[in-house]
């Protein structure tokens, strides 16, 4: 079992779409993922519900290793609208799951309680938790794995843009290594096993810096 130098079980957070995709595979990815994870003994942290690839992620995991290795996070209104069903999950079947005010609380909460990050195909919601995490990187908040699980290429013309933004000036060359790409999920693990902070990181940022607001008045 991987335990933290805190003494918890290593947790993996995973985003991914609330929807299964088109293609077999897609799911397949996500089975194959809890199944690597099960074997690390690494529990799971991701965005709540049973919806998806993220529901059946959790519950994959859970079938294997129980309602204890996996704990999910929702925002509150998630559950009023009924995105991702009226009620809560069933945690025989789900997991635990924390209910939350705001999506920067979820991110937050995620960023706390996990030790690397896992890009799964999604949409709009997958794609702005990835960026932030490696945002977040970029600026020093934190240094830990972010690995794209590119499953069928899905992620082919992302990383595109990415090199491309190297190219053109806008992304370091140092800074294009915060992202690692996996094609499969036993590389998923390697590469968060292997993961090496990169140069270039804004780590002189203070971030213990109380959040007061600051106005330049004229």
């Amino acid at each position: 079992m991987d335990i933290t130098a805190s003494g918890r079980t290593f947790t993996l957070c995973v985003f991914c779409g609330s929807s299964k995709g088109n293609h077999e595979f897609y799911m397949q990815g996500a089975k194959d993922l809890a199944e690597q994870m099960a074997a690390k003994s690494w529990s799971l942290l991701y965005g709540g519900g049973s919806l998806g690839l993220m529901g059946l992620l959790a519950s994959s995991l859970v079938e294997i290793r129980g309602p204890n290795s996996v704990h999910g996070i929702i925002p509150r209104a998630f559950l009023q609208t009924g995105k991702v069903g009226d009620e809560l999950p069933d945690v025989q079947k789900y997991g635990h799951t924390t209910v939350v005010s705001t999506m920067h609380e979820r991110k937050r909460l995620m960023l706390d309680h996990s030790e690397a990050f896992v890009a799964l195909p999604g949409g709009y919601g997958t794609m702005e938790e990835l960026f932030e995490m490696t945002t977040w990187s970029q600026l020093g908040i934190h240094n830990r794995p972010i690995v794209i699980f590119n499953i069928n290429g899905f992620f082919d013309d992302l990383l595109n843009w990415v090199h491309k933004a190297v190219r053109e000036g806008f992304i370091s060359e140092s800074l294009e290594g915060i992202i690692y790409e996996a094609k499969t999920a036993q590389e998923v693990v390697d590469c968060v096993e292997r993961y090496q902070d990169v140069a270039g990181r804004y780590t002189f940022l203070d971030w213990s810096i109380p959040s007061n607001v600051v106005e330049n008045a004229s």
